[in-house]
């Protein structure tokens, strides 16, 4: 651990007496931060949706506002979140969301229907909000501009690490527990989620000056068309334009995440441990989506990487929204994966770049009311259609030309981060 007894260089450089920059602590604490505020509390509804909704007696539309419900609470909280951190500081935020998650999903082990799994999955979202925003932006305090990218890619793969642990154990402790092993598997993973609050109380620190230590990194690279020492230049109207590009990453992926599951189960025939390994497939693709995609942003620009980002995950609905079998959904399954969590972890690196570290945590609170807003309508409108159709064909057809749209809409993005 990186010495106490005084702040480092200004530019980053460690102390003689350090082995490990304590910036790389915060950063893997925000990793099981992301694993339980996002990996447990929203995709493991994916898994648990077949058995859980047969248990309700949900309709597919029904499923899809409870995801629906999740996402409102995440966008409330994000409205908030950035308010709360300046009064009250962003650990104590992140702490009070994760405690906020691990006991909405108590709670929802003990749903007996549409409401009582509703309201509780609405607190879930409001936890993930609060703990994620706040979690994501303490990159741009702890780590300069060559490294953001690669801080944030590392926080986000705890997503990934949830849907491993999702796609193995629920499958088992259904089987277990029968038409009623949802529940367990609720009550396990609110316990975990408990595990990870104290971890994060222990161990997150707000910024480097209350450690004395500066932020780690040089402040610019040619990679992303800066200069070192050059100072964000971003506007109103860039933010917006980003927040217009995140409104269709949440809005396109959800479906996918929501539904993939569901879809193997009850269109492809699949059992629910064999679409559990898909799903895990998707979790072990995805660890490497944020550490590559965030270190590829630090060296050719966060517009580029955007770019190949969302022509990957187009690929991977059209896919889905064509029966080819088993080797479509491996296809589907791994190319979805391989950039899972990648755009999150671009966009925090990206409004640090733009706005500087004392305007990110506004900036990223702005820029997810749009991603929380996709997240909203996304699921809703995807079980809607399914209704209507008969199956989910229809509803990744239109994922794919969203995040194709998307490509254009990034394009156009201004050059400070290409």
């Amino acid at each position: 651990m990186t010495s106490m007894d005084g702040p480092t260089q200004g530019s980053g450089e460690q102390s003689a007496g350090s082995t490990i920059y304590y910036g790389w602590v915060v950063a893997i604490t925000g990793t099981l931060t992301v694993f339980a505020c996002l990996g447990i509390g929203r995709f493991a509804l994916g898994m648990l949706l077949p058995s859980m909704g047969e248990s309700l007696e949900l309709s597919y539309s029904r499923m899809g506002f409870i995801s629906t419900a999740n996402f409102v609470g995440y966008l409330v909280a994000v409205f908030l979140s950035g308010w709360f951190s300046s009064r009250f500081g962003a650990r104590a935020v992140i702490v009070t969301g994760l405690a906020m998650v691990a006991a909405s999903l108590l709670a929802v082990s003990r749903a007996d229907g549409f409401y009582s799994a509703l309201i509780p999955f609405t607190i879930t979202g409001l936890g993930s909000g609060a703990a994620n925003v706040p979690v994501m932006v303490l990159v741009a305090h702890w780590f300069k501009k060559s490294l953001r990218g690669r801080a944030a890619g590392l926080m986000v793969i705890g997503s990934g690490f949830a849907i491993i642990l999702s796609g193995w154990l629920i499958p088992k402790i259904n089987m277990w527990g029968g038409v009623e092993g949802w529940r367990t598997s609720w009550m396990v993973l609110g316990a975990v989620c408990v595990a990870v609050t104290l971890v994060a109380l222990v161990l997150l620190r707000n910024n480097p000056r209350e450690m004395g230590l500066e932020p780690i990194g040089e402040d610019g690279s040619a990679g992303n068309g800066a200069v070192s020492g050059s100072k964000p230049r971003g506007t109103g109207k860039t933010i917006l334009h980003l927040g217009a590009i995140y409104f269709m990453f949440g809005y396109t992926y959800v479906i996918y995440a929501t539904f993939v599951v569901t879809t193997l189960v009850r269109e492809r025939g699949l059992s629910e441990e064999v679409a559990g390994t898909f799903w895990m497939w998707v979790g072990a693709f995805s660890l490497l989506s944020g550490p590559v995609f965030g270190t590829l942003s630090d060296k050719i620009g966060r517009r580029s990487a955007l770019m190949i980002v969302f022509a990957i995950q187009m690929s991977s609905y059209l896919l889905m929204s064509t029966d080819l079998g088993v080797v479509g959904v491996y296809l589907s399954v791994a190319l979805y994966g391989s950039v899972a969590w990648s755009i999150p972890a671009i966009m925090a690196a990206a409004v640090g770049d733009y706005m500087g570290p004392d305007k990110a945590a506004k900036a990223f609170g702005l820029i997810t009311l749009f991603f929380g807003g996709g997240q909203v309508i996304g699921p809703a409108i995807a079980g809607m259609i399914a209704d209507s159709q008969g199956g989910f064909s229809g509803a990744y057809f239109m994922a794919a030309a969203f995040a194709l749209i998307a490509i254009f809409m990034t394009r156009a993005l201004p050059s400070q981060a290409k």
